[in-house]
């Protein structure tokens, strides 16, 4: 009888454990995915962004002739930009990823403000009604693209913390739960959006 007892003490042992791992296994697996829903919405604004540029080189194209240069390095960051969100929203949250994605849209920024910066000096550009509206929506999908990069980094750092707490650790361990990278600008100078004015 004794016998008995301790072979269903330890079942309901083995059980309750089992049913602890299954737990956090089951919330590592729902952070997991809330860190990846939430890069779907940074992905979601990143072909938005992307597909305004094109139209952005054609209008200056036609007013910048002589500033062929800037023009060819906006279209290059572009493809370069395009290239890394596909690999990273392949794998979001791998760190080679995130990092590639932070740099080419970083070099994007960069040339994008050359842009705008040069597009200062010329007045018809300025004024220009096509100009305006895509400079405008390129502003408003900037300022989307912030709040899904802070939203999305909310959540790596749910889904980091919850990975490296004990006893949460033990069991990302196990089954491989691999860390999560931030996506943030490299230079704090361009953590703000470019800069438009029209």
């Amino acid at each position: 009888m004794e016998l008995i007892i301790a072979v269903v003490c330890l079942a309901l042992i083995v059980l309750a454990l089992a049913g602890f791992v299954v737990s956090i296994y089951n919330g590592l697996v729902r952070a997991r995915n809330a860190y990846r829903n939430a890069f779907a919405q940074i992905d979601v604004q990143l072909v938005r962004r992307h597909d305004l540029i094109p139209n952005l080189v054609e209008v200056a194209k036609g007013y910048l002739k002589h500033e062929r240069e800037t023009l060819e390095a906006v279209v290059a960051a572009r493809t370069a930009a395009v290239d890394a969100q596909a690999t990273a929203a392949a794998t979001p949250g791998d760190p080679a990823a995130m990092r590639q994605l932070s740099g080419a849209e970083n070099m994007l920024t960069g040339t994008l403000g050359r842009l705008f910066a040069l597009a200062e000096a010329y007045p018809d550009l300025k004024a220009n009604q096509n100009m305006m509206q895509l400079s405008e929506e390129l502003t408003s999908t900037e300022n989307r693209v912030a709040f899904a990069r802070q939203a999305y980094n909310d959540a790596v750092l749910a889904y980091n913390n919850k990975r490296e707490v004990f006893p949460s650790s033990v069991v990302a361990g196990m089954f491989s739960f691999r860390p999560a990278e931030l996506f943030q600008p490299d230079d704090p100078q361009q953590r703000q959006a470019p800069q438009v004015s029209f």
